[in-house]
């Protein structure tokens, strides 16, 4: 009894019931026994084990079905030796002594215990509901392979039928298989014999069976039912014949031994024991020619324990009687009937080989309807996962079709297929990449997107060795069956399961089994795993030449399913070539299709489908593109695939095609077709002013036909140009290889190649700048002339005000708007005429829409009659309600059609009619408003509205009266079914996140820049701000309590002066985040709000050192966490983060202007003396002494911060200074947003300096003022006047509100020492003061107070000898100052050299470490200097000298112009600058100049750079990374 179990009982009953074994083991710790296992609860199994419901509920299940079944048999039910009544056939009938224990083979485990039979009950009880039908062997086939697999049930016994079919008697042997030799050879013979007999007397065929079931045996079993029996020798059964000459006379047993067939032993399969157990069969064939007028009498052989050996019972006639064989009991009649059942032999063999040949299936048709579902063609986005096992070598020149298939992976089990098999085929053909098993385990941490990245899923055909390969250097070797099952079948099951549960949906999917050779265990348990896996068998067929190894497949299989079922799904007995032609007549493109591309020299060249999907990352357009397709498909499909189209799916190359070969009507082209078209035309003009890589860039509004416009370029530029779309998700490195590959495959000269035209759709300018950077880097490298076109860019970007995207850049800027031009409206018109006559306006409603310019009061109209009568309670209206969110507030957003089917509770039967199903699921409004996407790489089905107007129409109307966007946000937050939805989880918990988290940016194409998502925005405003709260707090949540939520809650918190709640929250980020300075900057960023807030309050009030404490406190803790910010922005390697240092200088100015407010610190006569005294001497004042005892000291160190604050902006600037508007210069997420750095800094300094300045001081009043003191004050003084720093002095030069530049230099100037040599000034100072002299000579060489150039020489030897101890502006000083001049003597050339080289070696250095990693397109170096066509203060030409010969030019024509080296071809700069001499090596530009030393120049523009090694010139410039080449031209 089940009491009685152990917990070794107990873990083997579990293994049999299938638990996996880590909770096996988990219980056995547990030491759950049999009385343990009655009481056990799920809660006990969940938190104990760990365990899922799932196997928690089987176990509970499988439990109480044991305890019912033991209940029904009894309390105490006998074991299974006990139970074996003394007559039983399994046993004996003859003598009831023979069961008993002495005289069982000690060897095969006799004494097993009764608890352990009562396992074996329990296990058939649970295993009852599992049995399945299955057919026998074919009668008389001999040494076929086939298995049985246990529990499964053969049909009943039976009797004589027509004499040739067999009659079939069962035996289990269940406890005979353990007797000793001679007493199991004698019980073997004694029940084969009597059958035996009695068929021959009756002259019919039959087959006994030996491990199978009777009727009359334990009814733990059913009748028919396969146990198997163990042979470990099968020569014991063989031999037991040897009684057939002792049992019959001698002439009938010459007969017998014809007519009894040897023993056939057939595998039994028990997946839960490795044990081998078999079924024993012998046919009976009494052919008419050998027992022709004969009855056979028998003596049966019995074992007596009397004498303790084999005696003969008496002579008997036996025959078969029904399903039974009894003795014969009137002979005599029995002898006299003897012809009339030999003619009835005869004839019935007679007419058995006379029959027709079997008629065989119309299998070609079985194979369409298998692959089709009845439709008239196989579906162009279907993958198919191919299993095979060593393909025969003449099959491999029938593969055409699979050839023709999207294969997503292959199971080979073929170790030689790399060499000599069907990988070796394919690889002539298609790109594969070859994968072993252990490849497909899934590492913790690892996306499945980032997975089936690495593996190139869906790009390329992964091949998996699922045996090892022969041909492999590494550790991969074949292993036979036992093995393989030990060491591989784990991997098996892990790559089965990841593909089907987390990478391709159910029903997207077909797994063809192809049966090439003799089937082996490992094939059979990736059926079983399919099978598991795919919940069923509808996608899974089976094609097999052999019919052998179909059996032994079909025996196996019995494992997973019933034998109907394997059959039903296979194609057996048809020849690989007859499967080849069958299917190519099926497929939609015609046989092993290619594509073509256009040549340089006016031809076209083939282009090998292998090498197009190595070049994985570009979708290539062909000359002759969709002349593949067949006319059947063309004409089945045409209608659905136009209807798509203007319903407002994507446009594709088969609608051009189609519309191109009249088979539908044209494609309307946009005004934007027209204008796209003639800038592409431009640039494809040649002139010496082409550039390598040219960008058109097409802005639109969201679903306005941008996208259409793109393609139409591309399909129209097909013959001309080499055309491929850019696929989303690929390194912008890895796109550039390919592009290239693509440009010069098949051409012999790459000087001479067609352009690439490459449509990058929705990204970023970043991405675009990159790309151009690495394709130009490419075309340097591969030393193609400068002046050829080799790639052109055609960048199609959403945006919510294209027309002003497009007038920053008008040249090469195209929009695209939902507004119609007068003739666009007519075309459109007859258009929409044309169509309303072919389709029902629902089905072409985006079309009608854009006919109607999107106008918002039809859209309004439109979804008003929408949604009149619609249920708001379905789940189908909920989807569209999330859907709508989702396209409303998220661009290119969309929901599964899997998350959608877990949301509207469907259940797919059957997964061929999933899609129909889902539709007709759908409600009348959905079915209007939706759109079905398909992945064009995944073929993952996905919904979204018609178009992103509709959906904020749909979300305004259904938030209206009835439920605010912020209740159907919420909503959707808590829907556990779509977030924990596994197909398109990682891009439906991207869209959600965006919904809440991503901020508009005009630069994005968004209408405006916002602080939080849209959503937010909208909620916190047309809402309330306590809702927005709410809302993100929820999504907090939802995202286990990310970091960047709880910082979004801060930033909203504060905007309401929720000033502890947000404190709260930046504390829970940074705690989580301490090493990211966007967080701390939040932080700091709370603390700064409330300083501001505190401030405002006080201000209201008469200040005092007591009011005014707690605020002061404040502002430092908010100056102490910015510190905290740039701190670790400066460790960040990977950004540039500036905002602590900006908002370290905005809360010190404040707390400048707080403290000198205060009565103290404000007096006419002395108050801000003592404010200045306080702040930067050891003196305070008695009133502040108490009140402000904790913060003296950080008071005292305000000065000295925000001076290195400011200078270390200043050096930022110098750097980083750009000739674009500072809104382009976004930072990544910082909340300060300085839009213009440099006008800033130069009010700040002035704004700090001020408050440092004491007045009397100038009147020489000052006691207390030492030598020091009066340096401060100077230097406050210059900082107040713009002289404090290199930007903001050079600023000056471009300050075109001041009224007399001139003046304020020399002002500052003034304020220095009348002899700078001896007044010992520190670097600071002295690079100011000469950086003030720079920027005075470029205004006015005759100023008093303009020093001479070799005056500035001198003063700055005082700079540190040991150069690294000089800072980066003194650097930048020294190559300006002692650039040579023409006159120079070659000795005093060479003496300046010697300073000028090692400061711009180092300069590059500290360039180096500035940079950090960040992306290249913020690299940029600003140029200060041009070297001027001239002497003295001539040679020295400001940038902003230069920019007036620009000022005509936009902002991007200008930063193109300075980015290409083109801006010094403009009128009027050739006379102004002057160009030097140098030559170029591999690449790198030196300059003419210092003897026997390499001067190396870096070159702004690396593309400008010629190949080899020319003599060129070059303009020069001067920046903080060193002296730049601008302009380089070759010497001719």
């Amino acid at each position: 009894p089940v009491e009685k179990w152990t917990e070794a009982h107990v873990s083997s009953w579990l293994t049999s019931i299938g638990v996996k074994e880590q909770y096996v083991k988990k219980l056995n710790e547990e030491e759950v026994d049999g009385p343990v296992l009655r009481e056990i609860t799920e809660e006990f199994l969940k938190q104990q084990t760990g365990m899922k419901s799932g196997p928690a509920l089987l176990i509970l299940q499988k439990r109480n079905e044991l305890i019912n079944s033991r209940q029904a048999l009894g309390k105490e039910q006998p074991s299974l030796k006990a139970k074996m009544s003394p007559d039983s056939p399994a046993v004996g009938q003859s003598d009831q002594q023979e069961t008993s224990p002495v005289r069982i083979n000690a060897v095969k485990g006799q004494d097993r215990p009764e608890a352990e039979t009562d396992a074996a009950a329990g296990q058939r009880a649970s295993l009852f509901s599992q049995k399945r039908d299955c057919k026998p062997r074919p009668f008389g086939k001999e040494g076929i392979d086939i298995k049985y697999v246990k529990h499964n049930v053969l049909q009943p016994e039976s009797g004589v039928v027509d004499l040739i079919t067999p009659c079939r008697e069962y035996k289990s042997l269940i406890s005979a298989a353990r007797l000793d030799r001679p007493r199991l050879q004698a019980k073997f013979a004694k029940e084969l014999l009597k059958f035996g007999s009695g068929c021959m007397n009756v002259r019919s065929n039959g087959t006994i069976y030996f491990g199978v079931v009777d009727s009359r045996e334990d009814h733990g079993f059913v009748h028919g039912e396969i146990i198997g029996v163990p042979v470990e020798e099968k020569d014991l059964y063989v031999d037991a014949l040897d009684h057939i000459g002792k049992s019959f006379s001698a002439p009938d047993s010459e007969h017998v031994w014809q007519c009894i067939r040897p023993p056939q032993f057939i595998e039994v399969v028990d997946m839960n024991s490795s044990e081998k157990h078999f079924v024993i069969e012998v046919d009976i064939v009494p052919a008419v020619s050998i027992v022709k007028g004969k009855v056979y009498s028998v003596r049966l052989p019995n074992f007596k324990e009397s004498s303790n050996k084999v005696e003969r019972e008496k002579t008997t006639i036996y025959r078969r009687v029904g399903a039974k064989t009894e003795p014969v009991s009137d002979p005599l009649e029995f002898y006299q009937n003897v012809k009339d059942r030999d003619a009835q032999r005869e004839r019935a063999e007679v007419s058995h080989f006379r029959n027709a040949p079997d008629v065989c299936e119309d299998l070609g048709r079985k194979l369409m309807v298998l692959l089709t579902g009845g439709k008239q063609y196989i579906e162009k986005d279907k993958w198919y996962i191919l299993v095979t096992n060593k393909f025969p070598r003449e099959d491999l020149n029938a593969i055409d079709f699979l050839l023709n298939m999207k294969i997503f992976c292959v199971f080979d089990f073929d170790p030689d297929s790399k060499v000599s098999g069907f990988c070796n085929k394919y690889q002539e053909h298609h790109a594969a990449n070859l994968h072993f098993l252990q490849n497909y385990k899934l590492q913790g941490g690892v996306s499945i997107n980032d997975f089936v990245r690495h593996l190139q899923l869906f790009e390329q055909t992964s091949w998996i060795f699922c045996n090892g390969r022969n041909d492999y250097h590494g550790n991969e070797v074949a292993c036979d069956e036992m093995t393989w099952i030990k060491t591989k079948k784990t991997l098996l099951k892990e790559a089965v399961s990841l593909i089907c549960k987390q990478i391709l949906p159910k029903g997207l999917f077909f797994v063809i089994f192809l049966l090439m050779s003799p089937i082996e265990q490992p094939l059979v348990h990736t059926f079983h795993e399919f099978f598991a896996e795919m919940q069923g068998h509808e996608d899974i067929i089976c094609i097999s030449e052999s019919e052998e190894n179909h059996l032994k497949w079909t025996g196996f299989a019995q494992a997973s399913c019933s034998t109907e079922i394997v059959n039903r799904a296979s194609v057996v007995r048809m020849k690989m070539s007859h499967v080849n032609a069958t299917v190519l007549r099926i497929q939609p493109l015609t046989a092993r299709t290619h594509k073509h591309l256009s040549v340089f020299t006016k031809g076209t060249c083939l282009l090998e489908t292998a090498e197009e999907e190595r070049m994985s990352s570009l979708e290539i357009l062909s000359v002759y593109q969709c002349e593949e397709t067949t006319a059947e498909f063309v004409e089945s499909e045409k209608e659905n695939i136009e209807r798509h189209f203007y319903h407002g799916g994507k446009v594709s190359w088969l609608n051009f095609w189609l519309a191109e070969q009249k088979y539908v009507g044209e494609v309307l082209q946009r005004e934007a077709y027209g204008e796209v078209s003639k800038v592409l035309r431009d640039i494809l003009k040649w002139s010496p002013e082409q550039i390598p890589v040219s960008c058109i860039h097409i802005y639109h509004h969201p679903g306005s036909g941008g996208s259409t416009v793109a393609r139409q370029i591309l399909w129209n530029n097909r013959r001309d140009l080499r055309c491929a779309v850019v696929k989303p998700s690929y390194p912008v490195a890895r796109v550039c290889e390919h592009a290239v590959k693509l440009r010069e495959y098949e051409e012999k000269d790459p000087q001479k190649c067609l352009p690439v035209l490459l449509l990058i759709e929705d990204k970023d300018e970043e991405y675009l700048d990159d790309l151009r950077h690495e394709l130009e880097v490419a075309v340097t490298t591969k030393k193609i002339n400068q002046n050829t076109l080799c790639f052109v860019l055609l960048s199609c970007t959403r945006s919510h005000d294209p027309e002003q995207m497009c007038r920053a850049y008008p040249l090469h800027n195209v929009a695209v708007t939902h507004k119609l031009k007068s003739e666009e409206k007519r075309q459109f018109a007859g258009k929409r005429k044309k169509l309303e006559e072919q389709y029902q306006p629902e089905f072409i409603l985006t079309f009608v829409l854009m006919s109607e310019e999107f106008e918002k009061q039809y859209i309004k109209d439109f979804v008003e009659h929408l949604l009149q009568g619609i249920d708001h309670s379905s789940l189908t209206s909920r989807l569209i309600r999330y859907v709508a969110l989702l396209n409303c507030y998220v661009q290119n957003s969309y929901i599964s059609q899997s998350h959608c089917e877990a949301l509207l509770a469907l259940t797919i039967h059957i997964d061929r009619f999933r899609q129909h199903n889902f539709e007709r699921s759908l409600s009348e409004q959905a079915k209007l408003v939706f759109v079905h996407l398909r992945d064009e790489k995944t073929y993952i089905e996905s919904v979204r509205i018609i178009h992103p107007l509709v959906a904020k129409e749909i979300l305004q109307q259904l938030s209206g009266s009835r439920q605010q966007q912020s209740v159907i946000a919420m909503d959707l937050l808590k829907e556990d079914v779509l977030f924990e939805n596994r197909f398109g989880r990682e891009e439906y918990v991207k869209f959600l996140r965006d919904l809440f988290m991503k901020r508009c940016r005009i630069s994005k194409g968004d209408k405006s820049d916002s602080f939080f998502s849209p959503l937010i925005e909208h909620v916190r405003e047309k809402e309330t701000p306590e809702r927005a709260i709410e809302l993100l707090h929820a999504a907090y949540n939802r995202f286990n309590k990310d970091v960047f939520f709880a910082q979004q809650l801060a930033r909203l918190n504060y905007s309401y002066e929720k000033f502890e709640e947000a404190k709260s929250w930046a504390e829970i980020a940074a705690k989580e985040r301490p090493n990211n300075s966007y967080i701390l900057d939040t932080k700091g960023q709370v603390f700064r709000r409330w300083f501001d807030a505190k401030c405002k309050a006080v201000g209201k009030l008469n200040m005092t050192a007591e009011n005014t404490a707690d605020t002061i406190k404040t502002g430092l803790i908010a100056i102490e966490c910015f510190k905290k910010c740039q701190k670790v922005a400066n460790l960040d390697k990977d950004s540039i983060n500036n905002s602590g240092f900006y908002a370290e200088v905005e809360i010190g100015c404040n707390l400048l202007k707080l403290i000198s407010s205060l009565t103290v610190f404000s007096n006419r006569n002395s108050g801000h003396s003592e404010f200045v005294k306080y702040l930067v001497t050891d003196y305070i004042p008695e009133e502040v002494s108490k009140p402000w005892e904790d913060f003296h000291c950080d008071l005292k160190s305000l000065q000295k911060n925000m001076y290195e604050a400011l200078e270390w902006i200043s050096e930022d600037l110098s750097y980083f200074q750009t000739d674009t508007n500072a809104e382009e210069e976004e930072g990544s997420s910082s909340e300060i947003k300085i839009s213009n750095p440099k006008t800033w800094l130069v009010i700040k300094s002035s704004v700090f300096g001020k408050y440092f300045i004491d007045k009397s001081f100038f009147s020489g009043n000052q006691a207390w003022m030492s030598n020091q003191g009066t340096a401060f004050m100077r230097r406050m003084k210059i900082y107040h006047l713009g002289g404090g720093n290199i930007t903001t002095i050079f600023s000056i030069l471009t300050d075109q509100k001041m009224k007399d530049p001139i003046r304020a230099l020399e002002d500052i100037i003034s304020l220095y020492p009348n002899d700078p040599h001896n007044a010992k000034l520190d670097q600071m100072d002295l690079v100011n003061y000469i950086a003030s002299q720079i920027a005075l000579g470029c205004l006015s060489t005759v100023s008093p107070k303009l020093a001479a150039l070799h005056e500035l020489q001198k003063l700055s030897h005082q700079f540190p000898k040991e150069r690294h101890k000089c800072q980066s502006s003194a650097l930048f000083l020294l190559t300006l100052l002692f650039w040579p001049e023409e006159d120079d003597s070659e000795h005093a050339r060479e003496i300046k050299y010697e300073i000028i080289m090692p400061a711009a070696e180092l300069l590059k250095r500290y360039y180096r470490v500035k940079m950090k990693d960040v992306p290249r397109r913020k690299r940029r170096i600003y140029i200060h200097f041009f070297l001027g066509n001239g002497s003295g203060w001539n040679r020295v030409v400001h940038k902003s000298k230069v920019e007036t010969h620009t000022n005509l030019l936009t902002v991007p024509e200008k930063r193109m112009k300075w980015l290409q080296g083109e801006v010094c071809k403009v009128s009027g700069i050739t006379k102004l600058l002057k160009r030097v001499q140098g030559w170029t090596e591999d690449g790198t530009v030196f300059l003419k100049g210092p003897e026997n030393k390499k001067f190396e120049i870096h070159a702004l523009n690396s593309t400008s750079v010629p190949y080899g090694n020319e003599n060129v010139t070059f303009y020069l410039g001067f920046t903080f990374q060193g002296p730049v080449a601008h302009n380089i031209t070759v010497i001719t």
